[in-house]
């Protein structure tokens, strides 16, 4: 039977919800504002139930046939989620009032789904530009070709079809402006950031396995996230430097996972290195809370200087001082609380994370100070204000 209650639409195509943590916080946060929520996703990484009514919220789930990880995967992985995307989206017209649909890159072909449904039913479109999916893709195949402009193209149709765009950061604000052609009024900068009920849980020792120091990752594992640099890091830091009081806690999973598994062996590393894959809430904020420092692996490029990371933002809601790659949106999201390094060098890498951890002084004063940091300013209460703007222009 069909909701009387006006709805809202969000398709997201790259991540299961509620896993997705960024489209999970919108939804509540939206629902909060008075919405009826109804999430479109695919069925992954464990998240296989058809239908659901998850705290308020109602999320169906399309058959996708796997997670890219080349150009042919790519094209099945779109084109199966295009067609549960399409099938979903007129069943969910049937049973909910939908005004607004709510569209999550990547990948930038959403607007295959939410154009029908803007001219046939007369729904407002707002863009939610998680990732800027043309730099992205040259990441990802580290050259432009034919392939790279028609990803150009489908990034201008979704701007073109969006009455309201969502922007990560400013970076990303400024691309959808520029590239996009949107009028600035009509771009909301929402940014991501972790909203964790307590961080006052305990260590877990076990961890350490003995050792005097613990280096946390926390993220997914593909060929744009770097996880091969920083085991080559610790490689540099436990055999070149003979640092054997250190030791790894890579925690998540991705295409790449099992390749970077086979890569810690063949560096003779699984004594140090523990990447125990997809872990639960209480896993990850144990881990979080434990480690001495942690690690934002994400290479200097084109894509990497749009993005927020959500790692960057969890070690500073833990009051960890981290590590990374010298990236625009990364410094401007953790300010002082971190150590750069300018160069995609993985020795370079492991000696920044030996310096840090023979400085307990300093990487007390960077945890601190990112927690302040991520309190007072970067706070998701922030972006549900931005958030509930962008519905309101929407809606007209």
């Amino acid at each position: 039977m069909a909701s009387r209650k006006p709805a809202i639409l969000i398709i997201v195509e790259n991540l299961p919800v509620p896993l997705d943590r960024r489209v999970w916080q919108e939804s509540l946060a939206l629902r909060d504002a008075g919405y009826e929520v109804v999430v479109i996703c695919p069925k992954m990484r464990g998240w296989n139930r058809a239908y659901e009514e998850r705290d308020g919220i109602h999320i169906y789930r399309h058959w996708i046939s796997g997670e890219a990880a080349g150009l042919i995967g790519f094209v099945c992985e779109y084109a199966s989620a295009l067609l549960g995307e399409l099938m979903l989206s007129l069943q969910v017209l049937r049973r909910h009032r939908v005004e607004i649909v709510h569209v999550c890159n990547p990948p930038d072909l959403l607007f295959l789904v939410a154009l029908p449904l803007k001219l046939l039913a007369g729904v407002r479109v707002i863009y939610d530009v998680h990732d800027v999916w043309p730099e992205m893709f040259e990441a990802k195949f580290g050259r432009r070709g034919l392939f790279y402009w028609a990803v150009r193209l489908a990034e201008w149709c979704t701007y073109r079809t969006a009455d309201v765009v969502l922007a990560t950061n400013e970076s990303v604000k400024a691309t959808a402006v520029g590239r996009g052609g949107v009028e600035e009024r009509n771009v909301y900068v929402v940014r991501t950031a972790p909203k964790i009920g307590s961080t006052e849980v305990p260590e877990n020792s076990a961890l350490r396995q003995g050792r005097r120091y613990l280096v946390g990752y926390v993220g997914v594992m593909g060929n744009a996230d770097g996880v091969h640099l920083l085991l080559e890091a610790a490689h540099h830091l436990v055999k070149t430097r003979a640092r054997e009081d250190v030791r790894f806690l890579l925690m998540g999973t991705g295409p790449e996972y099992d390749s970077l598994v086979r890569q810690r062996d063949q560096l003779g590393l699984a004594e140090f290195v523990e990447m125990p894959g997809r872990v639960s809430d209480e896993f990850l904020f144990g881990g979080l809370r434990t480690m001495d420092l942690g690690v934002s692996s994400d290479p200097i490029n084109g894509y990497n200087n749009h993005c927020t990371m959500n790692k960057v933002l969890e070690y500073m809601a833990f009051g960890k001082a981290q590590v990374m790659f010298d990236l625009k949106e990364g410094r401007a999201s953790a300010g002082d609380a971190a150590v750069y390094v300018a160069r995609n060098c993985p020795i370079e890498l492991g000696d920044a994370i030996a310096d840090l951890l023979d400085q307990p002084a300093l990487r007390q004063e960077m945890g601190e100070c990112g927690e302040r940091r991520l309190r007072e300013a970067l706070n998701w209460e922030r972006s549900v204000v931005q958030l509930r703007k962008a519905y309101r222009a929407a809606a007209g």
